[in-house]
């Protein structure tokens, strides 16, 4: 087994399959780099709507967010609990969840004009931003923010999507 990624669209625009399929190596890539060898990944793409509902219910935050990561093997007490169908265990890779990732495009596409880079880096730098939530990293102090940060550049240099 390995890891995989099945993925979605809410959007009427395709989303390109290069973008899919790098998407993929930054999943495998980061996977090797923490030692995490199975497991699936769920990934939708949202509009600026529903990832504002999705953080309202959830988070309780009543505002459009680039990414959400909801991890299937957290056990913390201050996450909210997420109930899946139990088919949906059985379907992945022996039985291993890792969880969600939502990225609203709308938001991506900003943030890429922002930032100057193009939508396929930002896209990709969103996703292995919700991946390493998925696996336990966060944000919540200076150290543990740049712990993340070189590790997102240092998968993202390796794929050649550098700012």
């Amino acid at each position: 087994m390995s890891l995989s990624l099945e993925w979605n669209s809410e959007l009427d625009e395709d989303i390109p399959v290069n973008w899919i399929e790098k998407l993929e190596t930054i999943l495998l890539l980061t996977g090797e780099m923490e030692g995490i060898i199975e497991g699936e990944v769920a990934l939708s793409f949202v509009d600026d709507e529903a990832i504002r509902e999705l953080n309202k219910s959830y988070r309780g935050l009543d505002k459009v967010t680039d990414v959400l990561s909801f991890a299937l093997t957290e056990n913390d007490s201050d996450e909210p609990t997420i109930v899946f169908n139990s088919e949906d265990w059985e379907e992945a890779p022996d039985g291993v969840l890792l969880g969600d990732i939502i990225i609203s495009i709308p938001r991506a596409l900003a943030q890429s004009e922002e930032y100057g880079h193009s939508l396929e880096r930002e896209i990709a730098f969103l996703f292995v931003h919700g991946f390493l939530h998925l696996i336990g990293y966060d944000h919540q102090d200076e150290e543990a923010e740049q712990v993340m940060i070189a590790k997102q550049e240092q998968i993202l240099s390796q794929i050649g999507l550098t700012r």
